[in-house]
């Protein structure tokens, strides 16, 4: 290729614009009048920075706007590519941004999308996605019951259901509680279309616009934008380590805040568990002040060891926790049913608003469900997954110590999915490893996804759970390689002038 085009562009420095701009819109004309054909392969950055008189970070700012245009494509491991059809922009576009309901401004808007929508290409390694290994899937269990029960089926629970969920579905998620001690009735719980359904409800018949709520800090990624939507102000606990509850109550006195949110058991991302004598102090400081607790459970069944102490929800003595469950973690996320533990009278509030999202969840997984818990078939497949999960956890840690040894600061978690790492680089930061990771096919959540502020920008999340094990040793072994180059790269990264993006994960 005739590297003269890009030789030929030289940035105006004392403009206004971005010299990264200035390149990519360089780029983008030469595109555009086919100086650059379609499939074009166009130079490596360094490549590209030294033609133009730039700086590798501005080459590769350059070249992510340009992407971001729909102009050229990235190949892991082989360069980027101008896109094989240029889509033209109508002459009178409809004005999209303009006709929309405004989006509260975040950061972490797309990033849940990103998460669940898939690998950037075929040989790229996911240490990213929090999700269970689909060949661990029960799904065998589930077609045999289907396909012995279904002629017992009565039709008429293939039609609309109550919108707090299918009963026999209802009766079977009490039973659970109340196998753990905690007295429970179907009245007390409502059917949702995963876990972040009943986060997303529960925001809504709670916050108003300016009410105070309370996170950890860093905490679930997808808790935040559904707090920020609403409109609510956060206030954060720091996590890991112990909870400090005398922060909370500084808060409670000093905000009255509505509500606080809280994954005591294996929290996503630290891994951190609360002590059993935490859980008593956290319940008798809120019974005080009448605090409302939203306890999510999503990892309390994937221990590896010892059993945790008991849910929030089966130490409650004052009626104030309201318990947030799901099968996406345990079973598989395409089934599609969570489930809300509360009083009678939240969940009627929240049946009121679901309606008018979906009038009920899907009745086919709901009653799959049933009967697989009925069957008796949960206890066996979570003592298999679990055995496995905590093999994967072993080889992660050795792999880690192998290949990343003290360059990483992690410790191994008790349970859940997640390796919570932090940086021992004095300068580096996570989103410019991920850019290193990327080009060498592995993905991990950068932490800023996890904090409500800037924050976290050292540390990162590693899945430990989704791949089999000679792959997430390989991506572990990539990680290596990352850091590597992070170590003899880091000259070239401009904190001023680098410009985060999504996360490719």
């Amino acid at each position: 290729m005739d590297t003269s085009i890009f030789g030929a562009l030289s940035p105006d420095v004392s403009s206004p614009i971005p010299m990264y701009l200035q390149l990519a819109e360089y780029i983008a004309e030469r595109i555009r009048d086919t100086q650059l054909p379609a499939s074009t392969k166009l130079p490596p950055e360094r490549q590209l920075a030294l033609s133009c008189g730039v700086s590798r970070t501005t080459a590769i700012n350059a070249y992510r706007k340009l992407e971001e245009w729909g102009l050229v494509r990235t190949k892991i491991g082989s360069g980027t590519y101008v896109t094989d059809t240029i889509v033209e922009t109508a002459v009178h576009p409809v004005p999209w941004s303009q006709l929309l309901v405004p989006h509260p401004p975040s950061p972490l808007s797309s990033i849940m999308r990103d998460l669940v929508s898939g690998i950037v290409a075929d040989t790229a390694i996911s240490l990213a996605t929090g999700l269970p290994d689909p060949a661990l899937y029960p799904l065998e269990a589930f077609s045999d019951l289907q396909s012995r029960q279904l002629s017992n089926l009565n039709r008429g629970d293939m039609g609309h259901i109550p919108t707090e969920g299918y009963l026999p579905l209802r009766q079977s998620l009490a039973s659970l509680h109340c196998q753990k001690g905690a007295p429970t009735a179907a009245s007390n719980i409502a059917v949702v279309s995963g876990s972040q359904q009943g986060l997303y409800l529960l925001a809504k018949i709670f916050i108003n616009p300016g009410d105070y709520v309370i996170t950890e800090s860093p905490t679930y990624l997808g808790v935040l934008p559904v707090f920020q939507a609403a409109g609510a102000r956060l206030l954060t606990l720091p996590a890991p380590g112990p909870l400090q509850l005398d922060l909370l109550e500084d808060y409670l006195i000093r905000y009255r805040p509505k509500l606080l949110y809280l994954l005591p058991t294996f929290q996503n991302p630290s891994g951190r568990i609360l002590s059993l004598s935490e859980r008593q102090a956290l319940l008798a400081l809120a019974a005080r002040h009448r605090l409302v607790i939203i306890e999510d459970d999503t990892y309390g069944e994937l221990y590896y060891g010892q059993q945790p102490p008991p849910s929030l929800k089966t130490l409650d003595h004052y009626g104030g926790v309201i318990y947030l469950g799901t099968f996406s973690k345990i079973l598989f996320p395409g089934l599609r049913v969570g489930w809300v533990t509360a009083p009678e009278s939240v969940i009627t509030r929240l049946a009121l608003e679901k309606q008018y999202i979906d009038l009920h969840s899907a009745n086919l997984s709901q009653w799959q469900l049933h009967e697989f818990l009925a069957s008796g078939l949960l206890p066996g497949h979570l003592d298999a997954i679990r055995k496995e999960y905590q093999t994967r956890r072993d080889i992660t840690a050795s792999a880690l110590k192998r290949y990343c040894g003290d360059r990483l600061i992690y410790s191994l978690p008790a349970g859940g999915f997640y390796f919570w790492c932090r940086l021992a680089h004095p300068f580096a930061t996570a989103r410019q490893l991920l850019h290193e990771a990327t080009r060498l096919g592995v993905t991990f959540v950068p932490g800023e996804a996890f904090y409500p502020d800037a924050e976290g920008n050292k540390e990162f999340r590693l899945c430990f759970a989704t791949n089999r094990e000679e792959v997430q040793v390989e991506g572990i072994k990539r990680l290596g390689k990352s850091l590597d180059l992070l170590d003899k790269n880091f000259r070239h990264y401009d904190q001023a002038q680098f410009q985060p993006s999504k996360p490719l994960i």
